[in-house]
Formats: structure tokens, C-alpha cells, sequence
């Protein structure tokens, strides 16, 4: 089934649309969650959540990229689920080292966690990724988005840890220079 069949699916309130969003879209889901919260319960937690809150809101919304809708909003959940957890203990996981990384790209009127919802840098974003390579593009996508760590992305792009936070480094520094050019505060 297609993605424009699953969203009919929900609007009709059929209970086959969760079955076929997570045959579509399950192992998507947890690799997400599980980027984030580093745990095979919290990742079925946040996976279930994610189907549940696609229930609540398809009525009222209808996605366009239902992928990148259904990846949102686990990832929102999977941050949530983080912070709860882990709000007395913090420092040392992958997450605060990416939004260490990211720390200084954006004016402190948004928090690092705030980046990629604020609206109008969100859109500056994906034009300036747009423009850059495609190895340059999914090294930033998987780190900052998909919370993925250096040596995982070192082993599938056939790099040393050292060539991607190179990497990594140059194209926030590019991704700076290009968010004044827009007129974006960093």
C-alpha cells in the first residue's frame, strides 16, 4: 500500500491504517527513536506513541510526505521521552554532543533543541542543503536529524571519525555563513 492509501486509511478511521504504517514505516520509526533514546522499550514506546498521536492528528491534518510527517513526529516524541529521562542526569550522550555541535550556528534567542522548529530557519535549512553535495548533505541530515554518532557514519561512508567532524565542521560553517547571507541572526 502507498503512502496516499495509509492517509485514507486514517481519515476513514480504519484501525488497518496503524498495520500498514507500521509495515511501511516500523523499522523507520524505531531507528529514529531508537538514534535518540538509546533503548529497545523507550524506542517501542516512542514507535507506539507515534502511531497513536498519527491517529489523533491525521483528521485534521492531511501530510503531504507522510514519511517525512510520520519521522517528525517520532523524533518529537523520542526528544520528549529523552529530556523526561534523563533531566536530572545531564552530559555524555550523543544527543547533547549534537546540539553541542550545533551551539553557536543559531542566536541564543532559540534554544539548540528550537533550531530545526522555528519556521524560517527550518526553510533556510533545507534550501542551503539543497545546494551542497549529496555526501556533504546526508552526513549533515543523519547527525543532526537522525542523531547519528560519528563512528556509525566513519563505517557507512568509508571515512575516518576524523574526516567527518571535518566534514561535519565545514559544512556548519558553510550553513553559518549562508543563514547571515539570508539575514538569520547566528
Amino acid at each position: 500500500m502507498d503512502d496516499h492509501g495509509i492517509i485514507e486509511l486514517y481519515w476513514a478511521r480504519n484501525e488497518q491504517a496503524i498495520h500498514e504504517t507500521a509495515a511501511m514505516y516500523g523499522r523507520y520509526c524505531s531507528t529514529i527513536a531508537r538514534n535518540i533514546v538509546k533503548n529497545s522499550e523507550d524506542t517501542e514506546e516512542c514507535v507506539n506513541d507515534t502511531y497513536l498521536r498519527v491517529w489523533n492528528s491525521i483528521p485534521t491534518d492531511r501530510p503531504r510526505i507522510f514519511k517525512a510527517y510520520i519521522g517528525r513526529i517520532t523524533r518529537n516524541i523520542a526528544l520528549s521521552l529523552y529530556r523526561k529521562t534523563h533531566a536530572e542526569k545531564r552530559g555524555g550522550g550523543e544527543l547533547e554532543l549534537v546540539f553541542e555541535e550545533l551551539e553557536g550556528l543559531i542566536s541564543t534567542r532559540l534554544g539548540t533543541e528550537e533550531i530545526l522548529e522555528d519556521k524560517e530557519i527550518a526553510q533556510a535549512i533545507s534550501t542551503f542543503l539543497r545546494r551542497e553535495k549529496e555526501d556533504a548533505r546526508q552526513l549533515f541530515v543523519r547527525r543532526y536529524w537522525y542523531t547519528e554518532s560519528i563512528r556509525d557514519l566513519a563505517e557507512d561512508f568509508g571515512l575516518t571519525e576524523t574526516n567527518v567532524k571535518q566534514k561535519l565542521f565545514r559544512t556548519r560553517n558553510r550553513l553559518k555563513q549562508y543563514l547571515e547571507t539570508e539575514g538569520i541572526r547566528v
